[in-house]
């Protein structure tokens, strides 16, 4: 890193950390500790807009580490500040499982988010499958690479345009010599 720039980048570096941990209540501490530089910078509606992906990072967190947790819950654990955390704990469960962020269940009935087992990924043919697509992809493009220096494009109609302007010049000038000697037994 370059001299100077540690202390230009130190609140970045934090707020970045309280993204990556999803941590809402750390993020604010954050974003309000250091909005002057925030806002000299013209990064200050940026800052804002991460807020939804602090938001989104903690609650892949919970889905992980609970296969069952109350919305009340959530909201604690996400330090939602509203007049009504549990309802927006809850419509914020329901759209990250609408656009696939977690792979869970809302139980309105009890007021629970319900995570799904992930189970173990070896025992299933996945793995399997994406290292076959990978190396399937690997020689397709070792063959193509050993066809494209194997075969140039188009040099065989070269040759063959090549070959027919041979000829016709050959013509050409056998058809020059007739018609030279023609003129010759004329004289």
């Amino acid at each position: 890193m370059q001299k100077g720039m540690e202390n230009a980048l130190r609140p970045y570096f934090e707020l970045t950390n309280a993204v990556r941990i999803g941590d809402l209540e750390l993020f604010r501490n954050i974003a309000d500790k250091f909005a002057t530089t925030f806002n000299a910078d013209g990064t200050h509606n940026l800052i804002v807009r991460l807020r939804h992906n602090v938001i989104r990072t903690g609650l892949r967190n919970i889905s992980i580490s609970y296969s069952r947790i109350s919305l009340a819950d959530v909201a604690r654990k996400l330090r939602l500040n509203s007049a009504s955390p549990v309802a927006d704990a809850e419509s914020i469960v329901s759209k990250a499982i609408r656009d696939g962020a977690i792979d869970a269940t809302l139980d309105h009935a009890n007021g629970w988010m319900v995570s799904k087992e992930t189970g173990d990924i070896y025992s299933t043919n996945e793995p399997q499958l994406a290292f076959n697509s990978r190396i399937a992809f690997c020689l397709n493009m070792h063959n193509e690479a050993v066809r494209a220096l194997r075969f140039p494009p188009n040099t065989h109609k070269e040759k063959e345009s090549a070959e027919k302007r041979r000829e016709r010049q050959q013509q050409e000038q056998e058809l020059a010599k007739h018609i030279a000697e023609e003129d010759d037994d004329d004289f």
